[in-house]
């Protein structure tokens, strides 16, 4: 397969910087002590001092892709096939699986069979019935289990894709090898948590403020321009229509995603998000974690909302030693 669309031009990436957490002190997720910190290295060069390019890999040729013709609609989705442990990777509300360039080559090289696939009016796949847009985990599991007949697999989710993973965890916990959580609210309906929430995200402040400019941290947007002007591109193709407020297709969560839900999960977990994150600051990010005594907590400096977009090395980094250290793959 060629570059995915979007993926043309080389990105600028800064030096990985890294917060790992490796557990949380209290109920009330305060930071614990254990913290490890790699610091960036310098160029000389002045435009590599803001921010070092890294080129987007060439896309693995992949086994299949194409529409899958699923229950009440067909969803584009690309699997590099092989005999390796797959990984799902589940994009965020603004994105596709056109948004994943960074990570699909680096997982197909180190022996995973990677499947990505773009939700109900994202990107190349249908909306299906306007009326009844279902359920995101069913979607998925249909997907990847029924049609690709995978049987075990790690899921990994990013913003609202993360939301879609919680619920398939507890839809289908026996499905999953391991999780993996970025930068997401994570869909639980606590009345403090929504409360929380909506005091963070303030609605009638952000209405009008363009996606890229709240997702896309200004140490990203400052040091590559360029990079953030792929991004604006690759949201366009992603949702038609102004993608704040028209075209964007809601679709209802299986479970009841509840705090004494979200406890009962014990599928190995990682959580991640950016220090930069509007939506998910580290402090959301404890308080997820203290809720998921099992999960691993990292924290991926000068990142946004979109860490896996942004920071791509220490998010391949940091997903690929998981997998490794949790499954010895």
């Amino acid at each position: 397969m060629s570059r995915l669309t979007g993926f043309c031009r080389p990105f600028f990436l800064p030096g990985i910087l890294l917060s790992i957490f490796l557990g949380i002190n209290s109920a009330h997720g305060s930071r614990p002590s254990t913290e490890i910190r790699e610091q960036p290295s310098v160029k000389n060069s002045s435009n590599k001092v803001m921010w070092n390019a890294v080129p987007v890999p060439e896309q693995a040729p992949c086994n299949r892709s194409g529409m899958a013709d699923l229950p009440g609609v067909r969803l584009w989705y690309s699997d590099t096939g092989g005999d390796g442990p797959t990984v799902v990777l589940s994009h965020a509300h603004s994105g596709s699986a056109d948004f994943w360039g960074y990570q699909q080559p680096v997982l197909t090289k180190a022996g995973y069979r990677v499947i990505t696939y773009s939700r109900r009016g994202h990107g190349k796949s249908e909306r299906g019935n306007e009326t009844d847009f279902g359920f995101a985990d069913v979607d998925l599991h249909n997907l990847v289990v029924t049609f690709l007949g995978v049987d075990k697999f790690h899921l990994v989710g990013v913003a609202a894709g993360g939301g879609i993973a919680i619920d398939y965890a507890l839809s289908h916990p026996e499905r999953l090898i391991s999780l993996t959580i970025a930068s997401s609210l994570i869909a639980v309906i606590d009345p403090e948590y929504v409360k929380l929430l909506s005091n963070l995200h303030r609605k009638d402040l952000t209405r009008n403020i363009p996606n890229y400019y709240i997702e896309l941290s200004a140490s990203y947007r400052a040091g590559n321009p360029a990079g953030t002007t792929e991004w604006i591109e690759l949201e366009k193709l992603a949702v038609p229509g102004n993608i704040q407020h028209s075209g964007m297709i809601s679709q209802r969560h299986t479970n009841k995603i509840t705090w004494k839900a979200v406890e009962s999960i014990k599928v190995p977990t990682l959580l991640m998000t950016g220090d930069a994150d509007s939506y998910v600051p580290p402090s959301l990010l404890r308080l997820q974690a203290s809720h998921m005594k099992h999960a691993e907590v990292l924290i991926i400096s000068e990142a946004g909302h979109a860490p896996n977009w942004e920071q791509p090395e220490a998010f391949n980094a940091a997903l690929l030693q998981f997998l490794r250290k949790k499954l010895n793959v």
